[in-house]
């Protein structure tokens, strides 16, 4: 016999290698059936939050199912934010919750099913005779619709016998839509007829699989390439490569981009960091979406195709006329680009007019010293721009993002936990500014605890500095948007990493010298940068306001 929780555990198991979350009573019962089954690794974080972060960081990560579990009620409450964002992001994960007890609510209980409703998200409440079936639609929801699922248990049936738990039911992959051949054909003549064609791809590339057909079309038509800024490096050849689009892009390469006059945006929502704000492309361009939406995700999609990426693309090659169009001179003006580094970003000065560090040259720095296997993981605020910008990856599944969906901070220690579980042979870069690391800061702990190799580089510019540079400006008081200095190396230091503090350039040979001599652990960085130096897409965010004001 087993319990209602065992029959939820077991139905998950077959589905999930890793389980993050906080203990309670509400999933107690659950937590004790996942130790004794033995096949899904759990990590213990500090706040709920982290909780569902986590587990969203390790299926963009490495593409696997992850669960999150915490009690009911707070425990519930407080993983919202998390939760909502991986609404947002589509991103398939199972959050197993107590619940209120059947016979009715308690004092402190609240309509869970409704607060998760409200930012997107399904409830599937399991009972007696039906736990294991239940928890099955759940893991099915998650994974054909993409999205985050609560599976929740009533307190009050957790530990309630419920049989011999039946053999788990297969999971068949989910069917993905089939582009339709008329629209592929229309698409097909538009990039056959392209004298500078421009294939532009995202996320939902990278999920189908798509990279090597995409480049095998790309060369087809004689396309430059380039992506969102966490499908990078999804093509194979570099050489005509723009990297990422957008505010995070290259300058000059952008300037390039805005010339093309037919543009294939396969699996990228074209939002508007991406779009810089809807002025990435030239006003005479014809842009072609291919996306599972049901309809055009952007006003500048003059034709779309809807259907999974890799078969739309695959659907595009064979469609392809014989006669093509493209200029030579277009791509062999993305190879010149190339040639000259795209990531040679400006360096900045080494130290900005109020004495603090200029956060380019810091940016520059460690973009030689930190290791090549890294996976980047950034947490949401200005700063969000000096990893993108200035450190390369070396593929789409090493650089995160959890947060930017929901346009969050504090979210980014609980990414790194879940990143160095979905990548233990890597090292893990976790970027964040002082106000999101303090929000979060419970899990340093946690990512100190389970990273095998990491590095933690605060940008302490002791304020709000998306705030500062944008309502700043406006003349709004500044008072609300400063944070009195915090030393997080000495925080870090009490929670067992290695850390220092950087006040000059040449304080990061810290970094170096432990690079250099393969340690292992965490070590954080606390660079005390300038808040006077704004990144290039807040200043094209900073335009818009103005603009509209």
């Amino acid at each position: 016999m087993s319990s209602v929780s065992a029959h939820v555990a077991h139905a998950l198991t077959p589905h999930a290698t890793d389980a993050f979350g906080v203990m309670g009573h509400g999933n107690a019962h659950f937590l004790d059936s996942l130790h004794t089954g033995g096949r899904v690794r759990f990590t213990a974080v500090r706040h709920e939050a982290a909780a569902v972060a986590a587990a969203d960081a390790y299926f963009r990560a490495c593409d696997r199912l992850a669960v999150a579990t915490t009690t009911y009620g707070a425990g519930f409450t407080n993983t919202i934010t998390a939760l909502a964002e991986a609404a947002q992001a589509r991103v398939p994960l199972v959050l197993v919750t107590g619940d209120r007890p059947t016979p009715g609510p308690r004092p402190w209980d609240v309509d869970q099913a409704a607060i998760a409703a409200a930012v997107g998200v399904r409830t599937f409440v399991v009972g007696p005779d039906d736990a294991a079936t239940v928890t099955t639609a759940a893991l099915h929801h998650a994974l054909s619709a993409r999205v985050p699922v609560v599976v929740a248990i009533p307190y009050d049936l957790a530990a309630r016998e419920a049989g011999v738990p039946a053999t788990p039911l297969a999971l068949e992959p989910p069917p993905r839509p089939r582009p339709d051949a008329t629209a592929v054909a229309a698409a097909a003549a538009d990039l056959a007829a392209a004298r500078r064609p421009f294939l532009l791809a995202g996320r939902g590339a990278v999920l189908s699989g798509a990279g090597a057909a995409l480049g095998g079309l790309a060369d087809a038509v004689g396309a430059v390439t380039g992506t969102t800024a966490i499908a990078r490096s999804l093509f194979p050849d570099a050489r005509y490569d723009v990297g990422v689009t957008g505010g995070f892009g290259h300058e000059e390469a952008m300037a390039l981009v805005g010339e093309a006059d037919v543009v294939l945006v396969v699996g990228a929502g074209l939002n508007q960091f991406t779009s810089r704000f809807g002025r990435l492309f030239g006003p005479g361009t014809k842009v072609v979406q291919v996306d599972e939406s049901e309809a055009p995700t952007h006003p500048a999609v003059s034709h779309f195709v809807r259907g999974d990426a890799a078969q739309a693309v695959h659907a595009l090659c064979a469609a392809l006329p014989a006669r093509r169009n493209a200029d030579p001179a277009w791509r062999a003006a993305a190879a010149e680009l190339t040639r000259r580094g795209l990531h040679r970003r400006d360096p900045g000065v080494r130290v900005a007019p109020d004495g603090r560090l200029d956060p380019r040259s810091v940016a520059t720095r460690l973009a030689e010293i930190l290791p090549q296997d890294r996976v980047v993981v950034s947490d949401g605020g200005h700063f969000i721009g000096w990893a993108n910008a200035y450190w390369p990856v070396a593929g789409p599944h090493r650089m995160q993002m959890v947060g930017t969906a929901y346009q969050t901070i504090g979210l980014g220690l609980a990414s790194a936990v879940g990143a160095a579980k979905a990548r233990p042979d890597s090292t893990i870069v976790l970027s964040t500014g002082d106000g999101g690391c303090l929000m979060a800061l419970a899990d340093l702990e946690s990512v100190v605890r389970e990273t095998r190799r990491g590095v933690v580089v605060v940008w302490n510019d002791a304020a709000y500095n998306a705030e500062v540079s944008l309502y700043g400006r406006q003349g709004l008081a500044i008072a609300p948007m400063l944070i009195p200095e915090v030393d997080f190396a000495a925080l870090a230091r009490a929670v067992g990493a290695e850390a220092a503090v950087a006040r000059t350039l040449e304080d990061l040979d810290a970094l170096a010298d432990w690079v250099a001599a393969g340690r292992e652990g965490v070590f954080l960085l606390d660079c005390r940068v300038s808040a006077t130096v704004v990144a290039p897409h807040q200043e094209e965010i900073v335009a818009v306001h103005a603009a509209a004001r």
